[in-house]
């Protein structure tokens, strides 16, 4: 077969893309029709595709690429590790060294008492290992009718099913047979879309005893874990009010139910922040991390559990694994980005510098027009948009119509910008500096007016009613 190079034609590559590579999330005849866009190289924050467009990467990939595009440093231990061990398992009394210093490092890392990892190679898998891991902890503490893990409509936690069905995405839901037995699901603390009259306070009580009552509807002694991410992502960057998180603590904390924080998007610097837990003054039974933990230079993931936890699961086989958890090349790549996070400082440098620099120049995006709400956390943040501010009014327009003009705006200006629904994300490199936060927020504020120009010429400015 003929193989192509990063030189090959644009339309030849995405001929043969469409041709034979099925693509995540993504309508196939859509795709054929317009073509993937094929990126060649990156370097920091930027993105070159096959036209030579060079792009600035305001999504991190996918939330992932803490440290940037180009980084030798992981290249070469990648080849190190290769040549010395490429792969052994961690099956059968066996370990490896990458392993044990990764899962150290984490222990040193996390916060409280969560001190034990056990690895997989997505936030999928580790959520799925969540879910049995959550049920076996119960059913060794005598009480096996502790099923039920409780999580938030909206939420994203994984595309497999065990992970799939533990979100809220109705639209995964629909298809394979999800949500399976023994998950439940509550409102996400969205005051914008939902909070009606409340104030984002009041809301935010409201939308955490929604927990408690789920707990009482299905009875206490019946429920293993609450999951939520500290800040929701995948879901549109929803930030939850400051009453939140608190009166969740308190709840799972009276019901004696574990606390599973998802970590994936969050973790590893993301909220200015190891973790999106202390951020939000969390204190999680397990952690689910993954994305950060490598910026995405090789896939692993994994859950860290707390002693107690921990403890329970190792006075039994846990008949649970993965080829590929604890990848000796993933955790040594893994633990040379720890170690550029750490050395550089780039976790503070998020926290004190460029993170409140982002925020400010983020935030004035809510002047704009189109623009209602701009809300942010360290680097990730999100726009909502809408055609009445004073009102919160979603458009009449079926919900993401404008969201994916103002991406398809975005992209032509050469910004990654990504829509749900419709609202603007953004995830960028954590080494993002300042004079690239200004472009990317010059970028924005030119895709905006395009976008507004646009929805103003074929009469979508328009607000519809917002879902009971």
């Amino acid at each position: 077969m003929t193989i192509l190079t990063p030189n090959s034609p644009t339309a030849e590559l995405q001929a043969l893309d469409a041709a034979h590579h099925m693509h995540p999330f993504t309508h196939g005849a859509g795709l054929r029709g317009k073509g993937a866009r094929v990126i060649t190289r990156a370097e920091g924050c930027w993105l070159t595709d096959s036209d030579g467009n060079r792009i600035l990467d305001g999504m991190a990939g996918l939330w992932c690429v803490n440290i940037g595009y180009g980084r030798e440093e992981l290249a070469e231990a990648a080849a190190r590790q290769m040549r010395e061990l490429p792969f052994y398992n961690t099956f059968f009394q066996t370990t490896h060294v990458p392993a044990i210093n990764l899962a150290a490092r984490l222990a040193e890392l996390a916060p409280g008492d969560l001190n034990h990892v056990f690895f997989a190679g997505s936030g999928s898998e580790a959520n799925d290992t969540n879910l049995r891991l959550v049920r076996t902890y119960w059913h060794e503490k005598g009480q096996p009718e502790r099923q039920v893990v409780i999580s938030r409509w909206n939420a994203y936690h994984g595309s497999s099913v065990g992970s799939g069905s533990l979100g809220g995405m109705k639209g995964m839901h629909a298809q394979g047979g999800m949500p399976i037995p023994g998950i439940a699901h509550i409102d996400q603390p969205d005051w914008w879309s939902a909070g009606g009259d409340q104030s984002p306070e009041d809301f935010g009580l409201a939308m955490a005893k929604q927990l408690e009552d789920k707990i009482l509807e299905i009875g206490p002694d019946k429920v293993a874990a609450f999951i939520a991410e500290p800040v929701q992502g995948a879901g549109g960057v929803i930030v939850p009010p400051e009453t939140y998180w608190p009166e969740i603590s308190r709840i799972v904390k009276e019901y004696g139910i574990l606390l599973i924080a998802d970590e994936v998007i969050c973790g590893f610097g993301r909220t200015g922040n190891w973790f999106g837990s202390q951020t939000m003054g969390i204190t999680p039974d397990i952690m689910t991390i993954a994305k950060g933990l490598s910026s995405g230079y090789q896939p692993i993931g994994g859950s860290i559990l707390s002693g107690e936890v921990a403890r329970v699961i190792s006075d039994t086989e846990f008949n649970h694994g993965y080829t590929y958890s604890g990848h000796p090349v993933a955790c040594a790549v893994a633990l040379e980005n720890l170690r550029i996070l750490d050395e550089e400082g780039i976790v503070t440098r998020v926290r004190e510098d460029t993170g409140p620099y982002l925020k400010n120049k983020f935030e004035s995006l809510a002047d704009h027009p189109l623009v209602g709400e701009a809300k942010i956390v360290g680097m990730m943040g999100s726009i909502a948009l809408t055609p009445e501010k004073a009102a919160r009014a979603p458009f009449a327009a079926e919900a993401g119509t404008v969201g994916l003009i103002t991406r398809e705006r975005c992209f032509a200006n050469n910004l990654v910008m990504r829509h749900v629904g419709d609202r603007m994300i953004i995830s960028p490199p954590l080494v993002i500096s300042k004079e690239e936060i200004d472009i990317l927020i010059e970028r924005a504020w030119e895709s905006l007016d395009e976008a507004h120009a646009q929805l103003e010429r074929d009469g979508l400015m328009k607000a519809g009613t917002r879902a009971a």
